[in-house]
């Protein structure tokens, strides 16, 4: 017999309920087979469901298990963020008052309590470096554009593959339409700067095929790589906001900080939107 369990559904990056990336969020996966969590995030249909299981290190407050429509994450900001934001509405008490340990199958990351936000410290890259030229070029066919538009391009992959393009404006990444059939296995963004004065940085879109998901509405792993690459090289400043999301109807917003140490931070509202049980 199907067992019930706490659930929730946890809005991430937006100020404003529901303009935000949802994540839904089974707080006991406890006995829950690698079968029916796949089954339940090909049925919840989003970027991301996660099950949230007890830790298996002393330092983490819990561990945490990502699903897309097709497979498992090792690592995935928006439901990290998403995640803590649950067990802490499930009255889940942390080692440490201002910050919470996550284990995932890429490690232990560190997600900080802040004043209507969390945040997370991006987790180490594990491939970077420019793109090979056949890949570059795979990607600016899908795109629909010339190469001459791309700025910069990088891999960085903290887990899920990604790699993105740097285009010239925030109105061309907006301007995208891009045909995934051509990058069927892809996990690739695109980011563009903002004008001065403007109340975002820059543009960011996120196409992941691969998992199932044409554009995630709000990436934080995405984020928190690319926000490495560009602190890094001097390509961005050290703290900046960037919009993601429009061509979706959504309005997120992603905030990227550089600490005294180095170590990038991705910040972002969450907000609690349902709450009730889910048979498993």
């Amino acid at each position: 017999m199907p067992s019930t369990r706490p659930f929730v559904q946890v809005d991430v990056f937006s100020t404003t309920p529901y303009h935000g990336n949802p994540v839904a969020v089974v707080l006991d996966g406890t006995d829950v087979t690698d079968e029916e969590m796949q089954r339940l995030a090909r049925w919840t249909n989003l970027s991301e469901t996660t099950f949230v299981l007890p830790s298996t290190v002393p330092e983490a407050d819990y561990r945490l298990r990502i699903f897309t429509p097709e497979g498992e994450l090792p690592f995935a900001g928006h439901p990290t963020l998403g995640s803590a934001r649950a067990w802490l509405d499930g009255g889940g008490v942390p080692h440490h008052a201002d910050h919470i340990v996550q284990e995932c199958a890429a490690g232990l990351v560190t997600v900080r309590r802040g004043e209507g936000a969390l945040s997370f410290a991006a987790p180490p890259l594990v491939r970077d470096g420019a793109l090979d030229d056949a890949y570059l070029k795979q990607i600016v066919a899908a795109f629909g554009i010339g190469q001459d538009r791309v700025l910069a391009h990088q891999w960085v992959d903290n887990g899920p593959g990604w790699a993105v393009l740097q285009l010239p404006t925030a109105e061309e990444v907006l301007a995208l339409e891009p045909d995934l059939s051509l990058i069927p296995t892809a996990m690739v963004g695109a980011i563009g700067a903002y004008s001065a004065g403007s109340p975002h940085d820059f543009e960011m879109r996120t196409f992941a095929p691969r998992c199932g998901v044409a554009e995630d509405p709000a990436c934080g792993s995405m984020n928190a790589a690319v926000g490495q690459w560009l602190t890094t090289t001097g390509s961005g400043p050290s703290s900046y906001r960037v919009s993601q999301g429009t061509r979706l109807g959504r309005a997120a917003t992603i905030e990227i900080t550089t600490g005294t140490d180095g170590a990038v931070w991705v910040s972002g509202a969450t907000t609690v939107c349902i709450r009730g049980t889910i048979a498993l």
